[in-house]
């Protein structure tokens, strides 16, 4: 049910919201907009006619105006955004502690906001929040893969995942997880076409905030493997369903390096489209 509501005090009859309606359900002819019945059903949830009402006269899916935050208010300028991207780097380097839940809810609230295929939201965000959790987590990775080596299922092109864990059994050094506090995955439904894309979008969005916190993350690619390719029983030790991608994973926390300058990039391949 779309719960579609018009503040009729408020209401001005400028026909913007039935004008940006991707499906072009909202009629507003002959007065004030409205949904004529049977065309619910082509609403794609994308709360756009919440969103560009001027006045704040109407509402949807439950979502009050007043709950949404005002365009009009502070955004990072062009240059602010642009030196953020390009002094963001990867790292490998944490502090032994544990960041707050409401730092991490805060980074967790703007992945939310990350766009998905159709409007569909169905990327799942599984995190640790504390270092006890995710040493545990470690401990079910590397158990893992020793378990993998003593039965030698490792393929040639993962045979390297042995020494990992060796190197974590002997010298207590963590290749998967750099002694990081956190570890974030985001999962969606394999049926979903654009699974992996949804989860890097969100991690993305995680990212960004979490970089203009001063908060470090490293996309783990290495862990991933682990559980897409060597362990996947893994996924079920952690509650993510069985029907889900892991779309990527991150590593977080506050850094314990300070990097003082950009790298320089080689260049963009550009293809130019004339």
């Amino acid at each position: 049910m779309l719960n579609f509501k018009i503040d009729t005090e408020k209401c001005t009859k400028c026909g913007l919201c039935a004008s940006e309606c991707p499906t072009l359900i909202i009629d507003g002819k002959n007065g004030f907009p409205e949904i004529k019945e049977g065309k619910d059903k082509n609403c794609i949830k994308c709360q756009h006619c919440l969103a560009i009402c001027p006045t704040g006269a109407l509402s949807i899916l439950g979502k009050n105006p007043e709950n949404s935050l005002e365009v009009n208010g502070e955004i990072p300028s062009p240059t602010e955004m642009d030196r953020l991207i390009k002094t963001r780097r990867s790292v490998r380097k944490f502090k032994k502690e544990s960041l707050s839940e409401d730092t991490i809810n805060k980074l967790l609230d703007a992945a939310a906001y990350a766009p998905t295929g159709h409007n569909k939201n169905q990327v799942l965000i599984s995190v640790t929040y504390t270092q006890e959790q995710l040493n545990k987590v470690r401990e079910l990775v590397y158990n893992a893969l020793k378990e993998a080596n003593e039965n030698s299922t490792f393929s040639d092109d993962y045979k390297v995942y042995a020494n990992f864990q060796s190197l974590w059994e002997n010298k207590g050094v963590d290749v998967l997880f750099r002694n990081a506090p956190h570890v974030i995955i985001a999962s969606a439904p394999k049926d979903n076409s654009n699974a992996h894309t949804n989860c890097v979008i969100a991690l993305s969005y995680f990212e960004l905030l979490a970089n203009t916190m001063g908060i470090a993350t490293l996309w783990d690619g290495l862990a991933k493997v682990v559980f897409e390719k060597i362990a996947p029983q893994l996924q079920t030790a952690l509650n993510i369903p069985q029907d889900h991608i892991i779309g990527y994973m991150m590593i977080f926390g506050k850094p314990a390096v300070k990097f003082a300058r950009s790298i320089q990039s080689e260049g963009l391949n550009l293809n130019r489209i004339n």
